[in-house]
């Protein structure tokens, strides 16, 4: 995916229970699609920061968190394990499973965790790592998620649109 491009439809379980498509968010506000998993180390450091934001703009921007990694190689990523997460650290957005490993496929997606923020025309405007320390939150000088979810309530551009993403690669079947 490219800065600009239109986000991409996905139909896959939540971690509730319930079904989740394009369809069952709301047209015409922010959403950040997030590839994420259970046992990257990357993801474990990052993920109170990612919750803290999930809470701070719920209201204005929607999340989703999508693991595709194969069970079979690491079976912390599997869909109970995932639920057994997202109820511990009482996730404030939907975690959503893809076995078929069809969505990170179609965004080109590599890493967990790896972000793409879309404004409120579903456009690409952000793409890449959270922040520029994900071992110490206390050195982070650059807060590029957050930068670039402000941005984009004040109908601004991003200053910086696209970093390197830094994580676990996703965990391909065979």
């Amino acid at each position: 995916m490219r800065i600009g491009d239109s986000i991409i439809d996905f139909t896959l379980p939540g971690t509730d229970g319930k079904i989740y498509s394009l369809s069952s968010f709301e047209k015409g506000k922010p959403i950040a699609v997030i590839f994420w998993c259970n046992h990257c180390p990357y993801v474990k450091a990052w993920e109170d920061r990612i919750i803290k934001i999930g809470n701070e703009f719920k209201e204005k921007v929607q999340f989703v968190l999508i693991n595709a990694n194969d069970p079979n190689k690491y079976p912390d990523d599997s869909f109970e394990k995932m639920k057994e997460r997202a109820k511990e650290k009482n996730y404030p957005f939907p975690y959503l499973f893809d076995e078929s490993q069809n969505v990170p496929r179609k965004y080109n997606a590599q890493r967990t965790p790896e972000i793409f923020l879309f404004d409120q025309n579903w456009k690409l405007v952000y793409h890449g790592a959270p922040d520029d320390n994900y071992e110490d939150e206390k050195k982070v000088k650059k807060r590029y998620f957050v930068d670039a979810i402000q941005s984009i309530l004040n109908n601004q551009k991003p200053e910086i649109s696209e970093t390197h993403p830094v994580g676990c690669t996703i965990k391909w079947k065979n």
